[in-house]
């Protein structure tokens, strides 16, 4: 009689050993050589240290960010629109991506400048990181570590991923396209490619035409040096355009779609419209120069709620006051002067430091 071994159904999980783990976790790929894996580990403990240590001593930073920030973590709509306050009057000059992001870190912690400033420490944490694999791909560990380490120490990025402007989930984004790129120029597969896109599209709803800067350079490389038939690569570059063409226009085109009276103005427009921001003061006016329209101080310079809520250029005696006075984070009511911050409403609040408040620029 012959017996029939009934077959096995599911997978078999595999005991987790947590000393071989974190083993796995110091040394690394067994393709590396021993020091790599701690030398990054050195790496990505010096960013870290750079872009938190002391972290708060920033205050709220760009209040114009923070003031969006706040407004995210109170009103979904302010969220989603990227409100410069909760009662949805007026937008920041920007997409909504960035503030999205603190908006739901102060939703979670609650108010304060750690709440508001450490994602952006964590978002140049991830850069370095992101960085040192896309240069590791073709370069080797060494050259990657490198890159990794000039990234890390570089003042201005020191400055970038310490503050709330959207400059830091920015650069994540496009180190992050740059990666995916490198991977599908390797092995030529169109995931990678749509990958790069979509990361390039959410780069637009960070900071608008900006995350388009690298696709000239990433469109002509891989027309070139992709593997493949031209039909294939051209093919490839149209999924492409409009992975990005989606992934950068859906947020315009909902925003575009609803009524003006039903949702807040867009700051920085003329006309109250996305696309006029995009093309003008965040497009073509960034090349040729020119304010952005009414409503929110466009480019929202670092204190320049607080000063527009002061309705008034500061006298002397308020210049004396604002040297000497502390960091320490203040709250202040624009009572009266909420014009200055939106085209219409009663009262805005804004967060400052002390300093903004009297006056300082």
């Amino acid at each position: 009689m012959t017996t029939v071994a009934r077959p096995r159904l599911g997978y078999t999980l595999r005991r987790v050993h947590p000393a071989a783990t974190a083993q796995a976790l110091i040394r690394g790929s067994i393709r590396d050589e021993a020091w790599v894996r701690p030398a990054l580990l050195g790496v990505t403990a010096l960013a870290a240290v750079i872009y938190v240590w002391n972290l708060t001593v920033n205050g709220y930073a760009n209040t114009y960010y923070s003031a969006a920030a706040l407004a995210a973590s109170k009103d979904w709509a302010a969220w989603f629109f990227g409100s410069i306050d909760a009662s949805n009057f007026i937008t920041v000059d920007k997409p909504p991506l960035s503030t999205m992001i603190m908006g739901l870190s102060v939703r979670a912690f609650g108010l304060s400048s750690w709440s508001i400033l450490l994602p952006e420490a964590l978002m140049g944490v991830a850069s370095v990181l992101v960085l040192y694999r896309a240069v590791r791909r073709s370069f080797g560990a060494a050259a990657g570590l490198i890159a990794a380490l000039v990234l890390a120490v570089t003042p201005v990025a020191a400055l970038m991923f310490r503050f709330d402007n959207p400059d830091a989930l920015l650069t994540l984004l496009l180190v992050s396209a740059a990666w995916a790129f490198l991977k599908a120029l390797e092995d030529g597969r169109l995931r990678w490619v749509i990958v790069a896109a979509a990361l390039v599209g959410f780069g637009f709803l960070t900071k608008y035409l900006q995350a388009y800067l690298v696709l000239p350079a990433f469109i002509f490389t891989y027309a070139i040096a992709a593997p493949g038939s031209w039909r294939r690569r051209l093919g490839h570059l149209s999924v492409a355009g409009a992975v990005v063409l989606v992934s950068s226009g859906w947020w315009v085109a909902i925003v575009e779609a609803i009524p003006a009276s039903m949702r807040p103005f867009i700051g920085g427009s003329t006309n109250n419209s996305v696309l006029d921001l995009i093309f003008g003061y965040d497009g073509l006016g960034r090349i040729f120069g020119g304010s952005g329209g009414q409503g929110a101080p466009a480019g929202g310079g670092g204190g320049s709620v607080v000063r527009l809520a002061s309705c008034g250029s500061p006298t002397p005696s308020s210049r004396r006051r604002s040297r000497g006075c502390s960091r320490s984070p203040a709250w202040r009511w624009s009572a009266g002067c909420s014009s200055a911050v939106a085209r219409r409403g009663p009262i805005v609040p804004a967060p400052a430091t002390s300093c903004g408040a009297c006056g300082s620029a």
